[in-house]
C-alpha cells in the first residue's frame, strides 16, 4: 500500500468541489489561474482554515494538468501566508485574506416585521429577529428533547437495517412508522385505524397542503376555518387556492350551525388560539352536518398536552370520514417535520399520490428511529417528563400575567403550549406586540388569527422558556399594555 497516497488525499478537498475549469486559464498562465482560485476559494470559506488541500498529483490528474503547475500555485499559497505544507499531513490552509468589515446591519424596524396585514412571510420574518425573550405559540421546550433515548433508538434501528432500507420506500411511509402511529392514536387519541390508511407527513403543515390540493380537484373551492383560528393554516389553504370563511368560536367550540362551506378545518381537542373545546352538543352537530355531506378536517393540535382535564377524544374517533392529522412537532421538536393524515377512502389515493409527487414520501430513518420510541414507550415517558415542566411553566405564566396585567382575561388553561389573554378598551395588540418585539420579546397579536372583528389580545407560548424569563417578558407587556 501507497502510505503517503493514502494520508494526503483523505479527508481532503477535491477539484469537482471548487468546481475548477481550466479552460478559463489565460494561454501560459495556468499556475497564477489555479493559485488565484484558491486563494479565492479560501477567502469566501470555501477551502476553511484547517482544511487540507487535495494532494498535487490527485489535483493535477483531476485537472488533466501537470503536477508543476499544481506544485507552483500551491507554493505561492504557502509564500503568501495562505498555507502551509506539512510534509505527509498534505497542504494545509492556515490563514484567510483579512476582509473589508462589513457596513453595520440596519437595526431593524418591529412595525415592519409585526404589521396588521401579515403576509405569508410573517413567521419567516419574525423567527429571524433575534430576541431575549421568545414567547411564541406552539413550540415545545426544545432543551427537553430525548437526545440520549433518540442515539439509542438510532443506534438500534442502523443495526437492524437490511441494504434495502436505503433505498425508495413507499411514499405512505414505511410500514414500522405506520404500525407505530396506529397504536398511538389507539392508546392515546381513542383511533382505530389500519396502518395501511396512514399516509406519514412532513408535519401538519404538508398534510394541509396535500389535503388543500386534493379537495380542489373533487371540486371544493372553500374550507371554512374557526374565527378566531390559525392564520398559518389559513395561509396554507390559501396557498391552495381556497377561499377560507370564517366560523365564529364561543365557549362551546366551533358554532356548528354557521357553517355554509362545503369543508371545515377545526381544531376540536384544543381549539387555537382560544383554548376552549369542542363541546358534546356541538360534535353531534358536526357528526349530522358531516353525514349531510360535509367535510372535517380535524387538526389534533398539541392535544397530547393537557394538565387540568381528562383526555378528549379526537372527533375521528366517532366519525371515520374525517381527514385527521397530528404529528410530533409539539411533543418533540417542529425540526423533525414527521405527522400523520388520515382520510377517507374518496381522498385516500388522490392524496398518495399528491405526497408521491411532493417528495417521494418522508425520510425514512427518521421515521424508524421515532416507531421504536413509540413502541418502546419512550414516547409515552418523554410526555410525562415535558406535562410537568410545562405546566409548572403555565401556572408561572398565570401568576405573572395576574401581576402585570391583572384587568386581562386568560384564555385556554387548561391544556396546550400557550395562552391567550384579550383585553377590554382601545388596545392596539399589533403595536403592543411589534414594542414588545423592539424590546426583546416576541408574541402573536390576537388579531392577526381573526378575520371577523373581536376583542384585541395576545398570543403568548410558555413551554420553551424558563419561569425567570416567563416572569420578565409578562412584565415587559404589562408595562407596554398600561403605557399610554
Amino acid at each position: 500500500m501507497d502510505r503517503a497516497k493514502t494520508t494526503s488525499s483523505e479527508g481532503s478537498i477535491g477539484s469537482d468541489f471548487l468546481q475548477l475549469d481550466v479552460r478559463e486559464a489565460p494561454p501560459g498562465g495556468l499556475a497564477d489561474w489555479l493559485a488565484g482560485q484558491l486563494r479565492a476559494a479560501v477567502a469566501d470559506g470555501r477551502l476553511p482554515v484547517g482544511g487540507r488541500l487535495p494532494a498535487s498529483r490527485v489535483l493535477a490528474a483531476e485537472l488533466r494538468v501537470s503536477r508543476g503547475v499544481v506544485t507552483e500555485a500551491y507554493q505561492r499559497l504557502i509564500d503568501d501566508g495562505h498555507a502551509e505544507g506539512r510534509g505527509r499531513a498534505g497542504t494545509v490552509v492556515v490563514a484567510a485574506p483579512v476582509l473589508p468589515p462589513s457596513p453595520s446591519p440596519t437595526r431593524f424596524s418591529a412595525s415592519r416585521v409585526i404589521t396588521p396585514l401579515p403576509g405569508a412571510e410573517v413567521f419567516d420574518a419574525v423567527r429571524a429577529v433575534p430576541a431575549r425573550i421568545d414567547l411564541t405559540p406552539g413550540v415545545p421546550d426544545l432543551t427537553a428533547f430525548p437526545r440520549a433515548a433518540w442515539l439509542r433508538a438510532e443506534r438500534a434501528v442502523l443495526d437492524e437495517l437490511e441494504p434495502s432500507h436505503f433505498g425508495y420506500g413507499d411514499p405512505r411511509g414505511a410500514p414500522s412508522m405506520r404500525l407505530a402511529v396506529s397504536r398511538w392514536l389507539a392508546r392515546n387519541r381513542g383511533i382505530r385505524v389500519d396502518p395501511g390508511e396512514i399516509i406519514v407527513v412532513a408535519g401538519v403543515a404538508q398534510a394541509l397542503t396535500l389535503v388543500g390540493e386534493v379537495l380542489r380537484q373533487h371540486g371544493v373551492r372553500s374550507v371554512a376555518v374557526e374565527d378566531p383560528g390559525s392564520l398559518g393554516a389559513r395561509q396554507h389553504l390559501h396557498h391552495c387556492g381556497l377561499a377560507t370563511p370564517p366560523v365564529p368560536v364561543d365557549d362551546d367550540g366551533l358554532v356548528v350551525s354557521s357553517l355554509a362551506a362545503p369543508a371545515v378545518l377545526l381544531t376540536p381537542a384544543h381549539q387555537f388560539p382560544t383554548g376552549v373545546v369542542l363541546g358534546g352538543s356541538r360534535r353531534r352537530e358536526l357528526l349530522r352536518w358531516a353525514a349531510a355531506g360535509g367535510i372535517v378536517i380535524e387538526d389534533d393540535y398539541d392535544a397530547e398536552h393537557r394538565y387540568d382535564r381528562a383526555p378528549v377524544p379526537a372527533v375521528r374517533s366517532m366519525l371515520p370520514e374525517v381527514c385527521y392529522t397530528g404529528s410530533v412537532s409539539k411533543l418533540l421538536a417542529p425540526a423533525l417535520r414527521v405527522g400523520w393524515l388520515l382520510a377517507p377512502p374518496r381522498f385516500f389515493p388522490d392524496l398518495v399520490a399528491a405526497k408521491r409527487f411532493a417528495d417521494l414520501g418522508n425520510p425514512v430513518l427518521a421515521q424508524l428511529v421515532l416507531a421504536r420510541l413509540m413502541e418502546t414507550g419512550e414516547l409515552e415517558r418523554q410526555l410525562r417528563v415535558v406535562r410537568g415542566r410545562h405546566r409548572r411553566r403555565r401556572d408561572a405564566m398565570i401568576r405573572a400575567l395576574a401581576s402585570a396585567l391583572p384587568s386581562a382575561v386568560v384564555h385556554g388553561a387548561a391544556a396546550g403550549l400557550h395562552l391567550t389573554v384579550t383585553f377590554e378598551g382601545e388596545v392596539d395588540d399589533v403595536a403592543v406586540a411589534a414594542a414588545a418585539l423592539a424590546e426583546g420579546v416576541k408574541v402573536q397579536p390576537l388579531s392577526w388569527h381573526r378575520q371577523l372583528p373581536g376583542r384585541p389580545g395576545l398570543v403568548l407560548g410558555y413551554a420553551a422558556r424558563t419561569v425567570s424569563e416567563i416572569e420578565e417578558g409578562v412584565a415587559v407587556l404589562g408595562a407596554l399594555v398600561k403605557s399610554p
